[in-house]
């Protein structure tokens, strides 16, 4: 009689067991959403910036905030001339307690004056106005093609630190 109550003791624990488990599991739930979501960024009354998305996403609930988008961003970036840079991704998630924004899938930077940045995944540090990556990219700049793999940049591409690149330069 003891044989069979042993495996029922056994079926029992492990059913509760996972109950147990489920406990500590904690669902990620953002605590606000925006669809098509579009937010201008002023400083003295003059427009700095614009973030247009299908989707935002707000975790600021949690230890390590961020706010997510999903769907992908498209921002304007105007300096102070005026002039209009555009930087777009696939997905993009900002972290509010480092600064930093990661982008990722088709990532492009295009600058008013024809520079143009592709790769797959780029972090921005807002602190320090610069850009990197690690993976594959490809710069372009009148005529001039860059291809390699890491690069770092500040955000108006005048300090520029490339790694393991091939390309044409022209004239």
């Amino acid at each position: 009689m003891l044989f069979f109550a042993a495996p029922l003791f056994l079926v029992s624990c492990e059913s509760n067991f996972k109950e147990v488990q489920k406990i500590n599991i904690t669902e990620l739930n953002p605590v606000g959403e925006a669809q098509e979501f579009n937010l201008k960024y002023t400083d003295s009354g003059k427009i700095k910036a614009v973030l247009v998305s299908p989707q935002m996403l707000d975790f600021s609930h949690l230890e390590f905030p961020f706010t997510e988008f999903p769907k992908g961003i498209n921002v304007t970036i105007y300096d102070d001339a005026g002039n209009q840079n555009f930087v777009t991704s696939k997905y993009a998630i900002s972290y509010s307690v480092s600064n930093i924004i990661e982008l990722q899938g088709n990532v492009e930077i295009k600058t008013h004056d024809g520079k143009k940045l592709e790769t797959e995944q780029l972090y921005y540090d807002q602190k320090n106005e610069w850009f990197f990556t690690q993976k594959p990219f490809r710069f372009t700049d009148r005529g001039s093609v860059i291809n390699g793999v890491g690069i770092d940049f500040s955000k108006d591409f005048k300090n520029l630190d490339t790694q393991q690149i091939n390309g044409t330069y022209s004239l």
